[in-house]
C-alpha cells in the first residue's frame, strides 16, 4: 500500500501542545462565558488522529477583513522605494534609539508563539472554540505553511539591510508575521464566545511588532507588512481549509491522519499529514 505523506510544518508554537490531552470543539460557547460550560479538568480526546467525518463550515472572506492586511502588505512594498516611507522608517528608528538607547530583550524570541499556544491552552481549560484540535491544528498549519513560503521569499530577494546593519534579509518581519497570524487564528476560533479573546491575541502581537523594532532589528514597514501577511495567511487557510477537507470527504478513495513529526535538521516539531488509499 502506498503512503504519501506531506509535512505541514508548525514551526515551534504548536509544538508542546500537540501531545495526548486536547479537547473536542463539538460546542461552541455564547458570548458570554457561562462556568457551566467549563470542564473541572482536561479532556483526553480518543480520537485525536482520526479524520473527523463532520465537514468545517465554509469561511467566506469580506471586503472589509481582506482590506486591512492587503493595505499592510501594501504599504510595505510602497516603502522599499518610497522616499517619503523610507525617512519615516529611518526617523522611528532614530526616535526609538533616542528614548531607548540600551534597550534590548529576547521576550520577542517567545511572545510571538503566544496568540496560537493560547488557543490550545484555552481548549485545554475547557473553553472551546470554533474547531476541534485535528482541524485548527490543520488550519493553523496551511497558515504557517502560507506564511512562512511567503516571509522566505520575501527576504531572500528584497535583501533589505537590517536596522543593527547585521544582515540583508530584514524585509518583512517573520517575528512580526507568527505573531499576527496566531492573533488571527485566536480571533477567528473565538469569535463566537468573546471578542475579547481576539483582542488579547492581537495585542500580544502588536506588542512582538512594537519589540521587533525597539530591538533595532526591524524597520517600521518591516513589521507592518509582517502584520499584513500573518493575518492573510490565516484567513487564506480557514477559506482553504473546508474545500481541502471536501476533497479527502468519505465519499473520497483516500484517508487522512494527522501524525507528530520532528524536523531533524530544522531541529523543530510539528504535524504531518499522512495520506493513506481506502481498502
Amino acid at each position: 500500500m502506498k503512503i504519501i505523506s506531506y509535512t505541514l510544518c508548525l514551526q515551534l508554537f504548536i509544538l508542546n501542545s500537540a501531545t495526548a490531552s486536547s479537547l473536542p470543539a463539538d460546542t461552541t460557547l455564547p458570548p458570554t462565558i457561562d462556568t457551566n460550560y467549563l470542564h473541572k479538568g482536561p479532556v483526553i480526546d480518543t480520537n485525536l488522529f482520526r479524520t473527523r467525518p463532520a465537514a468545517v463550515k465554509d469561511y467566506r472572506p469580506t471586503v472589509a477583513g481582506m482590506t486591512v492586511p492587503i493595505l499592510l502588505i501594501s504599504y510595505g512594498f510602497f516603502a522599499l522605494k518610497n522616499p517619503t516611507l523610507q525617512s519615516l522608517n529611518h526617523s522611528t528608528k532614530a526616535e526609538l534609539r533616542e528614548d531607548h538607547p540600551n534597550f534590548s530583550t529576547h521576550i520577542d524570541n517567545y511572545l510571538e508563539y503566544a496568540p496560537a499556544l493560547s488557543v490550545y491552552a484555552l481548549n485545554l481549560a475547557g473553553i472551546h472554540g470554533e474547531h476541534n484540535f485535528r482541524d485548527r491544528t490543520m488550519i493553523l498549519g496551511i497558515s504557517t505553511l502560507l506564511m512562512t513560503s511567503t516571509v522566505g521569499i520575501l527576504k531572500s530577494s528584497t535583501h533589505v539591510l537590517r536596522p543593527d546593519g547585521s544582515t540583508y534579509n530584514s524585509f518583512p518581519s517573520g517575528h512580526t508575521a507568527t505573531s499576527f497570524m496566531g492573533a488571527e487564528f485566536m480571533r477567528m476560533e473565538y469569535k463566537d464566545v468573546s471578542p475579547w479573546y481576539g483582542v488579547a491575541g492581537y495585542a500580544m502581537a502588536a506588542t512582538t511588532g512594537a519589540l521587533r523594532m525597539y530591538n533595532n532589528r526591524h524597520w517600521l514597514s518591516d513589521v507592518v507588512t509582517g502584520a499584513g501577511i500573518g493575518i492573510l495567511s490565516t484567513k487564506a487557510a480557514y477559506f482553504l481549509y473546508p474545500k481541502l477537507q471536501k476533497v479527502f470527504s468519505p465519499k473520497s478513495s483516500m484517508n487522512v491522519m494527522v501524525m507528530p513529526n520532528y524536523n531533524a535538521d530544522w531541529k523543530t516539531f510539528g504535524v504531518g499529514l499522512v495520506f493513506l488509499p481506502k481498502k
